[in-house]
């Protein structure tokens, strides 16, 4: 839908619409796949290593965006120039990424379910579905919450990092890409490791590392970020934010799996996530857009800190899962 909208001069006010339609679009599809892909990951882990092994679903996410990262130096700098760009070569990448979504769906048609789900599709009375997933009105608000921080977190040092390093702090737009380039990588060795501390000491407080250090953190992180030319300076403070958001994306799919029972557990996960991605992180390029249009940037940084204080505040209400969670079956000591 992205690639083949036509431009204003086309169709006028209809071009913005439709490409802020595919946005909240992107966001529902997103979490769909991030329910199947965290619920899958959680249920076929050894429980005693559930938050270690789960950690890699987002990774694959980071892989992703270094992937469209190098689509965007190659098409910069070796393809096409600016002019050619700014005209019709944007486009070639949203293109690609629907290719690729067409061949990963055939290719995620030969899975095999989890054995925790099969176990208990057959077994189960309950129908899954909306209404079903209305019965546990409770932890679809709290995974609503839990999920409103690391969504707009996530966009804002990652996808927003790169253009407010270019259009407010004034790096090259390469220099700028090799800077996040390196912060994801950090941040992907990041999250494994807080993973596996959250299997040793329990999620909550790595969940809190997280709500904790992003509320406080990112508004002086993020104005040091602009008051700083030093690459090397602005590699380390945006690897801090990103170290910190590590605590909230690595084990936040695998506490919401464990959760929910298995007939609304992919529903469970992916729904408020989905719901939460369109309203939050879809719009919050628009709103740094806005704050910057005001010259009043810095409104958004506390934006993004107050979003992450919602998923504080959550957190002190959800359940410590990692001793007693929902996935029974998979709990038992020992199972390997």
């Amino acid at each position: 839908m992205i690639a083949v909208t036509p431009g204003y001069a086309r169709i006028g006010v209809w071009a913005p619409a439709l490409l802020v339609a595919a946005r909240m679009l992107q966001g529902l599809s997103v979490g769909g796949e991030y329910g199947t892909g965290a619920t899958y990951l959680a249920e076929i882990a050894p429980c005693e290593r559930r938050g270690f092994w789960a950690s890699f679903h987002y990774i694959t996410m980071i892989f992703g965006q270094l992937l469209a990262l190098s689509v965007l130096l190659v098409l910069r700098f070796v393809l096409f120039d600016e002019a050619q760009i700014e005209s019709w070569a944007w486009r070639l990448p949203f293109a690609l990424g629907a290719a690729l979504a067409i061949a990963v769906f055939y290719i995620r048609r030969g899975i095999a379910e989890a054995p925790e789900f099969l176990s208990k599709r057959g077994a189960s009375r309950a129908r899954p579905g909306v209404s079903e997933l209305l019965k546990h009105r409770r932890l679809v608000l709290l995974a609503f919450g839990m999920s409103v921080g690391t969504n707009v977190a996530y966009y804002s040092f990652t996808t927003y990092m790169q253009k407010y390093l270019v259009a407010s702090v004034g790096f090259p737009i390469g220099q700028a890409s090799v800077i996040c380039t390196a912060g994801l990588l950090v941040f992907a060795a990041a999250r494994p490791a807080a993973g596996w501390v959250s299997d040793l000491i329990g999620r909550k407080p790595v969940l809190f590392w997280f709500g904790v250090g992003g509320t406080l953190l990112t508004v002086p992180l993020m104005t040091l970020i602009e008051r700083t030319h030093d690459p090397l300076a602005a590699f380390a403070l945006s690897g801090a934010l990103l170290l910190i958001l590590a605590g909230g994306t690595s084990i936040g799919a695998t506490m919401k799996a464990e959760m929910f029972p298995v007939v609304v557990r992919t529903l469970g996960v992916g729904l408020p996530f989905a719901i939460s991605q369109s309203l939050f992180a879809g719009s919050a390029e628009y709103i740094a857009l806005s704050f910057k249009t005001l010259s009043h940037e810095s409104g958004f940084f506390w934006y993004v800190s107050g979003c992450i204080g919602i998923s504080l505040i959550t957190f002190l209400y959800v359940p410590e899962t990692r001793w007693s969670s929902r996935m029974t079956a998979a709990d038992r000591p020992g199972r390997r």
